[in-house]
């Protein structure tokens, strides 16, 4: 089975890598130590504390496999080859609500960068999905689980 590649911006990689060194160089020996601390109180067949420790250390371990697996099938895009005239991935959409008339801005972005509170929108979702390929200017119309949305284009950036 092919693995999936996963388009990240500069930003969200070196993000990603930051997450990655820290799990490996401070939680993992944490739980090592309280592991061994635990292990150090006597029959392992009674001790909480040492089966709490050793369930927190197979969440990071998965936690920390699921950061590689995404890390190794990652590729960065280069922004400067990017086409600016249409909207995709990176590119940062001013759009106008046609209903009350109020703007909204967002980047399009992928699944693992998305953050509506940073208007970071993952390329997944139904908005950004209606939106790509289109230009400044033209009229979207998106169906959402609370209705249909009718946007237009103001502007797009990267």
């Amino acid at each position: 089975m092919a693995k999936e590649i996963i388009y990240l911006t500069a930003e969200g990689y070196r993000k990603l890598k930051e997450e990655l060194d820290h799990m490996r160089s401070v939680e993992r020996p944490a739980i090592s130590a309280a592991i061994a601390e635990a292990r150090d109180k006597g029959d392992l067949s009674e001790n909480a504390e040492y089966d709490a420790a050793r369930e927190a250390q197979g969440m990071l371990e998965m936690r920390i496999a699921k950061l590689e697996d995404t890390i190794a099938n990652a590729r960065v895009i280069d922004e400067s080859k990017i086409d600016k005239s249409k909207v995709q991935i990176l590119s940062t959409v001013t759009l106008l609500n046609l209903a009350n008339n109020k703007q909204m801005r967002y980047t399009i972005v992928s699944e693992n960068e998305a953050n509506l509170r940073e208007g970071k929108l993952a390329i997944g979702t139904p908005i950004a999905k209606a939106l790509l390929g289109r230009k400044k200017g033209e009229r979207v119309e998106v169906e959402v689980p609370a209705g249909t949305l009718r946007f237009e284009i103001v502007d797009i950036n990267i």
